[in-house]
């Protein structure tokens, strides 16, 4: 079964079925804001903000758009119940949940009106959430930057299963930079995509300016899916990778793992520069990228690209 991506428009109110990932130290305010206003759905990236911090990027967000835009929240992070409190007392109507279990705060939300999707990484955890309630779901594959799934499932195996496994609209991520993997998450069962590596390269991510010329020169093989015994994230091959690597090789135990990352390292990378000390956070689908551009520019051109190559397709 083919993805309809008017079941995702319809969701959201918006006007093309991109989402934007919320990733951290990229999708501030004004990302979110950029990415609405041209048609598709902007995310702010809670993972990286204090609850006071989140809470004057949406009061910024609703002034910079009339659109519909959303909030990521990573549901193990810590005063998840003042970041909630704050989401509901700001008014957002969309929220996208992942690193957790969707069954603590899809009901409370849901009962203040508001529209929740959960990422997941597997079959399991997507039956989980529609058994929740959830809105929709996002089905992220190995090919994603930042967090990732333990299976490593690829989104080209994982689409099509979460596809026969729920009801409820799908929206397809990890390694979808174009609107050729638009297209191709569609036929295998997508309602929509959400992109996250392309936008961290965007002229309005708030990444440091080091880090998103970083992203325009990593090929193929650059980035890998490190520390799987913590919490698997796909890392660009640095310094800091290579730290990791060797104390994984040698057996360290979960405390030295979580004291070497405990140091603000993906701050350090993505946000302050430091490319080499940093946790550089990014998805396969980098090899790709080549510029950085507006995020209008952006939802242009996958569009553009999934639409003309979708015609010609059924011609």
């Amino acid at each position: 079964m083919i993805g309809h991506p008017d079941r995702v428009t319809r969701l959201f109110e918006i006007s093309f079925p991109i989402i934007q990932a919320g990733m951290v130290w990229c999708s501030g305010w004004r990302l979110a804001s950029a990415v609405s206003n041209a048609g598709a759905l902007g995310l702010i990236g809670s993972g990286s903000m204090y609850p006071e911090t989140l809470r004057e990027h949406i009061k910024k967000c609703k002034i910079a758009t009339s659109k519909p835009f959303g909030v990521n929240v990573p549901l193990l992070y810590p005063d998840i119940d003042k970041v909630m409190q704050i989401i509901v007392e700001e008014g957002v109507n969309i929220v996208f949940t992942s690193a957790g279990n969707p069954s603590t705060w899809t009901g409370h939300l849901k009962g203040k009106g508001i529209k929740v999707v959960h990422v997941v990484s597997s079959v399991k955890f997507a039956r989980k959430a529609e058994a929740c309630g959830v809105d929709a779901v996002v089905a992220e594959g190995f090919e994603a930057g930042g967090h990732n799934g333990r299976e490593e499932t690829t989104t080209i195996v994982l689409v099509p299963l979460v596809r026969d496994a729920v009801s409820i609209p799908l929206i397809a991520a990890g390694g979808i930079a174009s609107g050729r993997a638009m297209l191709a998450a569609e036929v295998l069962g997508a309602d929509a995509s959400q992109v996250g590596s392309r936008f961290a390269a965007s002229v309005e991510s708030s990444a440091h300016e080091k880090f998103k010329q970083k992203v325009t020169e990593l090929d193929e093989g650059d980035t890998i899916l490190t520390m799987k015994q913590l919490t698997p994230v796909r890392l660009v091959k640095n310094t800091f990778y290579k730290q990791v690597q060797e104390a994984e090789t040698r057996g360290a135990s979960r405390e030295e793992l979580i004291g070497l990352l405990g140091r603000g390292r993906a701050k350090k990378g993505i946000f302050e520069g430091d490319l080499e000390e940093g946790e550089l956070e990014i998805g396969q689908a980098s090899a790709g990228i080549r510029k950085i551009q507006p995020a209008k520019d952006i939802v242009s051109e996958l569009w553009e690209e999934y639409s003309a190559l979708k015609k010609n397709l059924c011609t």
